[in-house]
């Protein structure tokens, strides 16, 4: 059992976390490094990517930048391979896309399913087959989010790729748990972030706005709020958990 002490320690540690570029993604990185992983940072926006990986070689901490998109399976398993014995993984990496039902089409389906659906899915497999070669156990955090538990006019595509992450997440965490690798989601609420800006500024403080009304906190989320959850979750603090989603929400959401 972890000494309580040493639960957020990673020292010693590898992880990767894609997505890493800005948002969520960028503050697990920091946050990672900062309680002493050697974080390998991924993601498609090299001129974001590189930022991050300067941010936590400034603040003391490892990194090493793979720019590269989730879409491409030989370039995460590269990564994971550049990265050497891998201890964690968060797979972060995602796009929003907003349409109706009726005006979906198979375009738009596909692409978000291949980014944030299939992208996690390969993530996951790379690292998982990269812990069971080692022989070392691990932990493997996908990002879901609060749309799994209520539906959202527009969030068809965006929604049903996170319901799929929650279930590869159980599904591979009753597969993995006989190799010592955990596998848990994170499921955000709304967090400010540049994916949850892009309709511009008045629409963002609308939406949020909204979102601080339903929220018994009365706030919305910052990816700092986030980060601390994917820390949870990678560290010796949460060694009893797999198969688990976290609902960092502000407690907009509270399912049955």
């Amino acid at each position: 059992m972890p000494t309580p002490t040493a639960s957020y320690d990673l020292s010693g540690r590898t992880a990767l976390v894609t997505g890493a570029a800005s948002g969520i993604g960028r503050a697990t990185a920091l946050l990672l490094a900062e309680a002493g992983a050697a974080v390998h940072c991924a993601d498609r926006d090299e001129q974001g990517l590189a930022q991050t990986a300067a941010l936590i070689g400034k603040a003391g901490g490892a990194a090493t930048a793979h720019p590269l998109d989730v879409t491409d399976r030989a370039a995460l398993r590269a990564a994971v391979a550049a990265a050497g014995p891998l201890d964690i993984a968060a797979a972060v990496a995602g796009v929003m896309h907003t349409s109706s039902v009726l005006e979906t089409t198979d375009e738009d389906l596909d692409r978000i399913l291949d980014i944030n659906f299939k992208g996690v899915l390969r993530t996951c497999q790379e690292a998982v087959r990269a812990m069971i070669a080692a022989g070392r156990p691990g932990s493997v955090i996908t990002m879901a989010s609060g749309a799994v538990d209520a539906a959202q006019p527009g969030l068809l595509c965006y929604s049903a790729a996170k319901a799929a992450v929650v279930q590869l997440t159980k599904t591979l965490a009753t597969e993995s748990g006989p190799h010592g690798i955990r596998v848990n989601a994170v499921a955000p609420g709304w967090i400010r972030t540049p994916m949850t800006g892009r309709h511009g500024r008045e629409v963002q403080e609308r939406t949020e706005a909204a979102m601080v009304r339903m929220s018994p906190l009365r706030r919305v989320g910052e990816p700092e709020d986030i980060a601390q959850a994917v820390l949870y979750l990678a560290s010796d603090a949460s060694s009893f958990m797999t198969g688990q989603i976290l609902r960092p929400n502000g407690g907009v959401s509270m399912p049955w």
